[in-house]
């Protein structure tokens, strides 16, 4: 199977290397058009099904377990190529952001071709997110259904739970491994193979396929002499890497680690998939990198530079990104813990919206999407307002940046403010003050955005070069 249609970013930070002890797994979820609708969305708890899953996309066809939890997540509006929900919390506080799209070279693809019929992208959040209570355990659950269904496309998936982020790389038919972020580390994905050397005597920090090493060896696929490198035996090097997925990793580490990747120029080969920052790394550095487009450099698409060097590179926000998500689970236990930051239209001009995943439902600006734009619902708001400040973006993009700074700083308050209020509440009473502070959260948001808009083309008339300035003394 040669379509695909994601091509996205992924950023993974510790507990330990996050400035408030949350685990935070992140990625702009790109595709081929600029207009994908996306709604958010709480799928309900399940139980005593006897149904069978069959994918719209590839059909796919898997039983499903009679019990699954509740969980959220960011389905297409359209879904004749399949649900692709795409990421989200179920209730046992693990998150699931699926999948960064990742290519293996010829060599091992002779050996374990893609399953044509079978799990791809557009299934794996639906068939994994209801019925997992870890991260490792995604990872386990996941693997399984490779083994016993195939890989249609090679896929990264990230898991997060209050203890462990799990980055898992898919990379042939039935071949995959995973590695366990530590703590005090970030990482990041482009749609290349990132995973490194696996330890095999490491099960904690490491998970395989059931025969990879044998695989390996009875294919003589493994170039090197004295090391077992998922990135040098199953990925790739090719000049569309160096344009089109190293640029992105160049950019993130010299945001996050600048004197550590001092050497490193945006056609690196040999990155470190697994870094440690350079200081404490806050959602808010996370948003800075899915937003950016190569910010103050040459190759920034909206920047100064020539138009060589401007259409150089791939950025990581792009006009395609149909979502952008940051999934944050926090060390406390209060109930309120996961956090689903939800972006829609171009990251670089919208804000990160913070939902709590313990809820019953979406607010329906969310959750409905119409089939022409509107200012009511939340995807079509945002993609208006992408489209208003990049017609006019050395004009706009100050009020823009103050209006994300300003959000940004309201969300934060409303997030502490709910958590005080979490503490005096227990079971049933919890999810609906959550589902509640959503639906307030998305309509101050919403209304926020609604005003900028509005400045912003009332501003804009004064913009329009069909003006002329008549000489008084005519």
């Amino acid at each position: 199977m040669t379509f695909r249609n994601s091509a996205c970013t992924s950023i993974m930070v510790g507990k330990k290397a996050s400035i408030d002890g949350s685990n935070y797994i992140s990625r702009n979820e790109d595709r081929v058009k600029a207009i994908e609708p996306k709604r958010f969305i709480v799928q309900p708890a399940v139980s005593g099904r006897q149904e069978t899953y069959v994918s719209a996309y590839n059909h796919l066809t898997v039983p499903l377990p009679a019990d699954g939890m509740r969980y959220t997540s960011t389905p297409h509006v359209d879904q004749t190529t399949g649900p692709n929900e795409e990421d989200g919390f179920n209730s046992a506080n693990v998150g699931e952001s699926a999948t960064e799209s990742v290519y293996a070279n010829a060599r091992v693809l002779a050996y374990d071709p893609f399953v044509k019929n079978g799990l791809a992208e557009d299934s794996m959040t639906t068939l994994v997110l209801p019925y997992i209570h870890s991260a490792r355990e995604g990872v386990q659950y996941l693997g399984q259904l490779v083994a016993t269904y195939g890989s249609a496309e090679g896929n990264g998936v990230q898991f997060v739970d209050q203890n462990e982020i799990w980055y898992m790389e898919i990379a042939t038919g039935h071949q995959w491994v995973a590695v366990r972020i530590p703590d005090d580390c970030y990482a990041v994905a482009a749609n290349q193979i990132a995973i490194e050397k696996i330890d095999f005597n490491d099960p904690d920090n490491y998970m395989w396929s059931e025969g990879i090493r044998d695989f390996v060896t009875a294919h003589d696929l493994n170039p090197d002499n004295d090391q077992w490198n998922f990135r040098h035996i199953f990925g790739t090097n090719t000049k569309k890497d160096h344009h089109y997925n190293t640029p992105r990793v160049w950019f993130a580490q010299r945001y996050f680690s600048p004197i550590a990747s001092a050497g490193q120029t945006p056609e690196s080969q040999d990155m470190p998939f697994i870094r440690k920052a350079e200081r404490k790394l806050s959602i808010e550095d996370i948003e800075y990198v899915l937003r950016s487009h190569y910010n103050e450099t040459k190759y920034d698409p909206l920047g100064e530079g020539s138009e060589d060097d401007k259409r150089r590179y791939r950025a990581i926000s792009l006009s395609r990104t149909a979502q952008s998500h940051i999934l944050q689970v926090r060390p406390h236990d209060t109930g309120s813990q996961a956090v689903q930051w939800v972006e829609f239209g171009v990251p670089s001009f919208s804000p990160y919206v913070p939902f709590f995943a313990n809820a019953n439902d979406t607010d329906k600006s969310y959750s409905e999407v119409p089939a022409k734009m509107d200012l009511d619902h939340a995807f079509w708001l945002y993609e208006a307002l992408a489209e208003v400040v990049e017609g006019h973006y050395q004009d706009f993009i100050e009020a823009d940046q103050d209006y994300q700074k300003e959000l940004d700083s309201w969300t934060r308050r409303k997030i502490h403010d709910v958590d005080i209020q979490v503490t005096q509440k227990s079971g049933d009473d919890i999810v609906n003050l959550l589902t509640q502070a959503n639906h307030e959260i998305a309509e101050h948001c919403n209304q926020k955005t609604r005003e900028l808009i509005f400045k912003l083309l009332t501003d804009g008339c004064e913009l329009s070069n069909l003006t002329f300035k008549m000489d008084p003394n005519l």
